[in-house]
């Protein structure tokens, strides 16, 4: 996919807001595997993550009017940690064709399974002992929310989505997001999180300058 020229990229960034009482999120009691412990790193439920009424593990990407495309050859791998007996980050994204790193930093053994609907996505169920070599795996069609589960340790719970074009981020504690390098144009954005769904807005992005666009998430 040829890049758009630095002078004449625009961007879009914004905040992912959540309106009304979150959810409490409930501390894991995971002391059954020892090898799960490490100090100052509580585990804890992650469907809703919600700091001063912004929303994190939200992915945000453009659904329509950028063209598609493959990652750059030799990208680096997406890291997708086993910490605490927690998958770090909960939520990841690669463009399609990327991949991710399954790494375990963890005194103990991982079963790593992701459970992909669209074709060209691996169906992984493979084993990571302590102190293992990483495992990467490659996504090649875009899909959104593919879930990842351990089967030693039914609470880990991850995500991974597959974009299908360069322009997409996660939002961390702060809510915010920022997508940059995108050509002048008009696009879907779309927000998605596991719990709370998908919703979409339409943008308007001119040369050279950053678009704003917000979102709103409730309770259910």
């Amino acid at each position: 996919m040829p890049l758009t020229p630095p002078s004449e990229a625009g961007g879009v960034s914004g905040v992912i807001s959540f309106t009304g009482k979150a959810p409490p999120r409930i501390g894991l009691n995971v002391s059954a595997d020892p090898g799960c412990y490490q100090a100052n790193l509580p585990v804890y439920t992650e469907q809703v993550v919600v700091s001063h009424h912004r929303l994190a593990n939200v992915y945000v990407y453009v659904k329509s009017g950028a063209p598609n495309g493959l990652v750059a050859a030799g990208a680096p791998p997406v890291v997708l940690d086993q910490r605490g007996c927690s998958y770090i980050p909960h939520v990841v994204a690669v463009q399609q064709g990327g991949s991710v790193e399954f790494v375990n930093s963890d005194a103990t053994v991982h079963n790593i399974t992701t459970v992909p609907t669209q074709a060209g996505n691996p169906s992984a169920n493979f084993s990571e002992p302590a102190n293992s070599a990483p495992r990467t795996e490659t996504f090649k069609t875009p899909e959104v929310m593919i879930p990842v589960r351990c089967s030693y340790h039914p609470w880990m719970s991850a995500f991974i989505n597959v974009a299908p074009n360069p322009w997409f981020d996660v939002t961390g504690s702060d809510g915010a997001f920022h997508i940059t390098g995108l050509p002048e144009g008009r696009y879907t954005l779309a927000a998605v999180q596991e719990k709370l769904g998908e919703q979409d807005v339409q943008i308007t992005v001119t040369r050279g300058a950053v678009s704003t666009a917000n979102f709103n998430f409730s309770a259910r």
